[in-house]
């Protein structure tokens, strides 16, 4: 193990000396372009029937108007707001990740960040860009780090992590106080694979109580509050108890380069791990014009955390997050319908037979690729009646920085979020959201953007 403040310190480092002005054009091209995509997918996810039960809920939770929920705009207190938003942003495993961190950064974060900015107002957009790279250099940093199998929930704990250190870099707190804060966080993390083993509703829950360690983190670190200083390095720290297979070296790229420009778009509204087979299977067929009828099976040579993640049977009792993260489902709903939407894991669909015929003959098969957290490359297989196969390799899949979305393409995945959601998002609001983004360090105030994504009669 290295010395126990090194890593620390370099990360309070960055956190504390980051501005704006450090960001090339591409990194702040990203970051509209990532900030965009997760708005789009937490109106998406207002969808969602836990997320009405979680409004109805959060009334005893506590009172205030501070901030807003996207979309219905209800007034809830910051803390709400973020849990909420957050929990909208990753409830359909739609939202961006960082592979080779294994975290989606932006559900954590920018829930977490926009409920703050509302709350005090007057954040513009140059600072607040500013909190968002912060944010998710030190997510997706602390993430590569580690080299064991996942075993907590990574992308909200990294998360909530990012989260602390982007407020603070907004706040332009002192190197003290930011540690302080970021150990206060780390003392509340949260969350395991278990309820992704299990296709538990509590997997996207995990993402929105992590906010909360965050928002609480920042109020008490102000105050005077102090947190655990070697919340990383130390004997009970994060990379002892949660990741212990580390490689510290990784830090030394902290701040070298942009992490928001690593992050994957999600072309489809399920894990991140299923994409592999959709991708390689709609190519092929593309390619080669064969029908279903002719499949006799799929093979998807991928790396173990792809088999963790998603090597699961579909079943007529799934429920819509298991399904979500069941390969064989997937890749049989986008053979049968051309695309994978966020109606596909409605219950009706669920149950097709011919859907649940067809992910039967779809395997998922470890390769030989020795990284437990690795999402790529893959290698997709049809086998065709008659014994013909035909297979195409995947070093990146779509929508990966090797295979980025074109902004054509980027642009109608948000438009056909904005109007998935509860209430459709109005053609007006949807060109003004783009708009807004697009420009998003001339922002003056961000609570300008939380109000162009309410339905009208929430405003």
């Amino acid at each position: 193990m290295s010395h126990p403040d090194r890593v620390t310190a370099k990360l309070i480092e960055h956190i504390v000396t980051h501005r704006y002005e450090t960001l090339t054009p591409s990194a702040v091209a990203a970051t509209s372009t990532f900030v965009l995509d997760s708005l789009g997918v937490a109106l998406a996810g207002s969808r969602v029937p836990l997320v009405s039960q979680l409004i109805g809920l959060s009334h005893s939770w506590g009172q205030s108007n501070d901030c807003r929920i996207w979309g219905t705009g209800q007034r809830v207190p910051a803390i709400t707001a973020a849990f909420i938003n957050g929990y909208q942003i990753h409830n359909q495993e739609w939202d961006c990740v960082h592979e080779p961190a294994v975290v989606h950064p932006m559900a954590v974060v920018l829930s977490t960040l926009l409920a703050w900015s509302e709350q005090h107002g007057r954040i513009d957009g140059e600072r607040f860009v500013s909190g968002c790279n912060v944010a998710v250099d030190v997510a997706t940093t602390i993430g590569r780090a580690a080299r064991n199998k996942l075993r907590f929930f990574r992308p909200a704990m990294c998360g909530a992590l990012g989260a602390t250190a982007g407020i603070a870099n907004m706040l332009r707190l002192d190197g003290e106080t930011t540690r302080s804060a970021l150990g206060l966080c780390y003392s509340q993390l949260s969350g395991t694979m278990q309820a992704h083993v299990e296709g538990s509703p509590m997997l996207p829950l995990q993402i929105g109580i992590n906010t909360r360690a965050a928002l609480l983190a920042i109020d008490l670190a102000v105050r005077g509050v102090q947190g655990p200083r070697h919340f990383l390095e130390g004997d009970f720290g994060y990379f002892t108890l949660f990741d212990s297979e580390w490689d510290p070296s990784v830090f030394e790229l902290l701040g070298a380069r942009s992490e928001m420009e690593h992050l994957s778009h999600k072309p489809f509204p399920s894990g991140r791990a299923t994409h592999g087979g959709v991708d390689g299977a709609l190519s092929l067929r593309e390619q080669l014009g064969f029908a279903t009828a002719d499949i006799e099976e799929i093979r998807v040579y991928a790396p173990p955390l792809v088999v963790q993640l998603v090597d699961r049977a579909a079943h007529t009792d799934m429920l819509p997050a298991y399904a979500r993260l069941c390969l064989p489902y997937v890749v049989a709903t986008a053979l049968l319908t051309g695309d994978v939407t966020v109606s596909d894991f409605d219950s009706q669909k669920l149950t097709s037979p011919e859907r649940l015929a067809l992910a039967s003959r779809i395997r998922v098969l470890r390769d030989a690729n020795p990284s437990l957290n690795a999402l790529a490359p893959q290698r997709v297989e049809v086998q065709l009646l008659g014994g013909r196969i035909e297979e195409l390799a995947l070093p990146a899949v779509l929508g990966a920085p090797g295979r980025p979305l074109t902004r054509e393409r980027h642009l109608a995945k948000f438009q056909r979020a904005a109007v998935a959601g509860l209430k459709p998002l109005s053609q007006e609001s949807i060109s003004k959201v783009i708009r807004l983004v697009d420009d998003l360090p001339a922002m003056t105030d961000m609570t300008q953007l939380v109000d162009s994504m309410l339905f009208e009669d929430a405003v």
